[in-house]
């Protein structure tokens, strides 16, 4: 299992003068509307198999949505991920959280390490890891 960890500093609350709406804008305006003629098509082969209509309940549902969203019919097999998103809470400059904000950067430190919950969940199932950090004072940690 490869943990990697990610930095925007565009957009970064932790950089002074950042603009913390910018990265998200820029991720919204990548993510594109599900197709439509992908989705049809998924339920009318959802539809065609040897089974009762409806008897996978939500599983086919998601199906035709993830079709969608993917752009694709065949969209291959799922692989598993594991996200961990990592910020400091402005409330701890203020000495008010229960853990100082240099503790953030140690856990970001102990997942990358395979230590933590998180990497250890992953690694039970086989899943990839990533560690994004969404506002840490804490500097990058290489993967």
């Amino acid at each position: 299992m490869r943990a990697e960890v990610g930095r925007h500093p565009a957009g970064d609350p932790a950089v002074p003068g950042g603009d913390p709406e910018a990265g998200l804008r820029r991720l919204l305006a990548a993510v594109l509307p599900p197709d439509a003629a992908v989705a049809a098509a998924a339920a009318d082969r959802m539809a065609g198999r040897t089974k009762p209509r409806g008897s996978l309940g939500l599983v086919e549902d998601l199906a035709v949505r993830y079709a969608a969203a993917r752009g694709r019919l065949d969209c291959g097999p799922v692989l598993p991920r594991v996200v961990v998103a990592a910020a400091d809470h402005g409330v701890a400059a203020h000495g008010v959280s229960a853990y100082p904000a240099e503790v953030t950067g140690q856990m970001i430190a102990t997942v990358l390490g395979g230590g933590a919950a998180s990497a250890v969940l992953a690694r039970s199932v086989r899943a990839g890891l990533a560690v994004v950090d969404c506002g840490t004072a804490a500097p990058s940690v290489a993967a």
